[in-house]
């Protein structure tokens, strides 16, 4: 301390300053001079960049977050469900002991699932090995020492760990987010919606509302928001519509669904239209038997890519929609997966004299299956009454009110009737008969689901007068795919609906085949589905999959001409002709009473053979062949010679010049048609 005088300052004299008076502002990323020395300046990005690494701690947290999540989630994704799956066929087939075709097919379902689950395994153990082998490839150059290589390698692990483990900021939108300017900064890529947008959108529509989990971007790239809302979910879903515009969104986009209460939204969030593209049915990639009951038939997928599934119990089908719209794919969908299971007998009407239904037929899938013939429809429905009555005293001395898993071969398995085209028999003035017809159908649809009688009505002709109320209310499963107003959309999915801002069919933009407004009322409610993409004429997807159903089905002694079909026999008892498996020929068109015998069947799976080959002769071997592969398999040649002879189609004859060889033997399709039934 010192005790000096202060000297004041003299207030008169100029202040000086360490920038001069009147010096131009600076400009990012120029040189300003101070006092003779020039500093460059920093630019406010890199300044923000900086202050952010260090607020994260280089991001050692995320780094470290990040490959946490990546390891569990391969890790997951390598159980996925199959554990479950293959316990829960365990349990099934120890419950179906006993019962040898229950057993026989739980024990097929089982194998299934474990060879899927190897499968899984597979892919996801090579996904691994990718993955330890570039680490691998990273490690060795690291250590032979490459520094131009060792440092882009370090920032790409950085750079994922830190992705995968970013955190998302409630009330702001972090500039790391997917979807945020800082990652999308070229033009062209709409920005995905921030929390504050989402609860601006929610505001526009009246609801307040307040996030219980940030905006999050999941694997599959999508995005989810949850909130609190000061309303019902069920107000918000009715405006759906209204919530995508808000969102710069389609409808497909954007999904609500409800949380834990009924004020809590989960919202869901798509860049793209989950709808664009077409997909294979999983029955193509992965035939199998398939539990109709209780897991159901995989028809299509939704908005979120999930498998949609109907169970084929306690509910009746109506599918409608425009020409081309799709419809009759859907219908295949459910088709081709209830003939996996074999406890359901599939009576098939066909609405038109084209061969869409005949592969079920040929392969002796289909129970009963005519072409349109309304006097024919009118005698199956009273079968299916009598057979009503049979079930429902079966029922009675069981003391049982509907059926159930454990008595459906009791009562002879499920009946799934499908009419195709209904309007073909119930528009007015289409035959003589159509009243009658009608107000069977109306009974059956009442009263039939408890006996397993249920039915598939498909229809391009959505109105009162082809579908009345009586019928339409009694199909809880509704399908409505593109048509041309709300009035023929509520025909399908309810009236009212259409019009109060509830799904309408008739605004698909743009419509795709297959899509439409689907209630499944297993899974709570009506949302948008695309059935699979299910080919036959080009691809012969339907014929491919009819030969693992119909093995499925022989097996299990279920095949038509296996068993005792009261339908059939009553239908042969009131027309004199049969309509199993398509008729004699397998083409739909109905004809002498009786079963055909072995030899019969080996003759029209040899015309088969010869029909789909597109020629009209084929040597021994190749045929044999053929056989082996579809339905035969410990068929040798000379046992089909043996065969054929006692089927009354004598030995091979030979052919004329086939390729090089100048007269093999074999057989020709005319001297086999010939020898078919009239």
């Amino acid at each position: 301390m010192t005790t000096a005088a202060h000297t004041p300052q003299d207030t008169n004299r100029p202040i000086l300053t360490v920038v001069k008076d009147n010096a131009p502002a600076p400009v990012e990323g120029t040189v300003v001079e101070h006092q003779g020395t020039t500093v460059a300046t920093r630019p406010a990005w890199l300044t923000a960049a900086q202050d952010h690494v260090r607020a994260n701690r280089m991001y050692a947290p995320w780094v470290a977050r990040g490959y946490w999540r990546l390891a569990r989630s391969l890790f997951a994704g390598y159980r996925d469900d199959y554990p479950q799956m293959i316990a829960t066929a365990k349990a099934a087939r120890k419950a179906a002991a006993g019962d040898a075709a229950a057993e026989a097919k739980a024990h097929a379902l089982v194998e299934t699932r474990r060879a899927d689950y190897r499968r899984h395994r597979l892919i996801y153990s090579a996904k691994a090995g990718g993955w330890a082998a570039l680490a691998g490839t990273g490690a060795t150059i690291t250590t032979l020492g490459a520094p131009l290589l060792d440092i882009p390698l370090a920032l790409a692990a950085l750079g994922l760990g830190a992705w995968h483990g970013r955190p998302a900021v409630s009330g702001q939108q972090n500039p790391l987010a997917p979807g945020s300017a800082a990652m999308h900064p070229g033009a062209g890529v709409p920005p995905t919606a921030g929390d504050e947008k989402v609860l601006a959108a929610l505001k526009k529509l009246g609801f307040e509302g307040e996030i219980i989990q940030p905006l999050t971007r999941q694997p599959d790239q999508t995005l989810t928001i949850t909130v609190d809302l000061d309303d019902t979910v069920t107000a918000l879903k009715s405006k759906t519509e209204a919530l995508a515009g808000a969102l710069k969104r389609d409808v497909p986009m954007v999904d609500v669904s409800k949380g834990t209460h009924a004020n809590q939204a989960h919202i869901w969030l798509s860049d793209t239209d989950p709808f664009e593209t077409t997909r294979p049915s999983p029955l193509v990639q992965a035939p199998g038997p398939i539990d109709a009951w209780n897991d159901g038939v995989p028809v299509g997928w939704g908005k979120r890519g999930n498998t949609v599934r109907l169970l084929i119990r306690n509910q009746h089908t109506l599918i409608g929609g425009t020409t081309r719209s799709g419809k009759g794919v859907g219908m295949a969908n459910l088709l081709v997966g209830a003939a996996m299971d074999p406890r359901i007998n599939l009576r098939i009407v066909a609405g038109k004299e084209n061969g869409e239904f005949d592969a079920l037929g040929r392969a002796g899938v289909a129970a009963t299956y005519f072409k349109p013939d309304p006097a024919r429809l009118l005698a199956l429905t009273e079968a299916l009454t009598v057979d009503m009555d049979r079930r429902n005293r079966i029922l009675g001395e069981l003391g049982k009110s509907k059926m159930t898993e454990d008595t459906i071969l009791r009562l002879g398995g499920i009946e799934l009737v499908v009419i195709d085209e209904v309007a073909t028999y119930t528009s007015p003035g289409s035959h003589d008969d159509r009243d009658q017809l009608l107000e069977k159908l109306m009974k059956l649809a009442a009263v039939a689901t408890g006996a397993g009688i249920l039915l598939v009505l498909t229809t391009q002709l959505p109105q009162v007068d082809v579908i009345p109320t009586r019928l339409s209310m009694n199909c809880g499963t509704k399908w409505a795919m593109k048509v041309d107003s709300g009035t023929q959309s509520n025909t399908i999915l309810g009236s009212g609906l259409a019009g109060s801002g509830g799904p309408d069919a008739s605004k698909f933009d743009p419509p795709r085949p297959g899509l439409g407004w689907l209630n499944n009322p297993f899974a709570g409610g009506t949302d948008l589905a695309r059935s699979f993409d299910l080919d036959e004429d080009e691809r012969g997807e339907v014929t491919l999959l009819m030969r693992y159903a119909a093995k499925l089905r022989e097996d299990a002694g279920r095949l038509a001409g296996q068993w005792d079909d009261p339908i059939e026999q009553h239908l042969i008892a009131a027309t004199g002709l049969s309509s199993a498996a398509g008729g004699p020929e397998r083409n739909g068109r109905p004809g002498r009473a009786g079963s055909p015998d072995p030899g019969e069947i080996l003759i029209a799976r040899v015309i088969d053979v010869l029909t789909d080959a597109k020629v009209d002769r084929m040597k021994t071997e190749p045929l044999v062949e053929a056989l082996r592969d579809r339905w035969y398999p410990d068929l040798t040649p000379d046992r089909f010679k043996e065969l054929m002879k006692e089927a009354g189609a004598g030995i091979p004859v030979t052919l004329g010049p086939i390729g090089e060889e100048k007269n093999p033997r074999g057989f020709k399709l005319q001297t086999l048609t010939a020898l078919r039934r009239p």
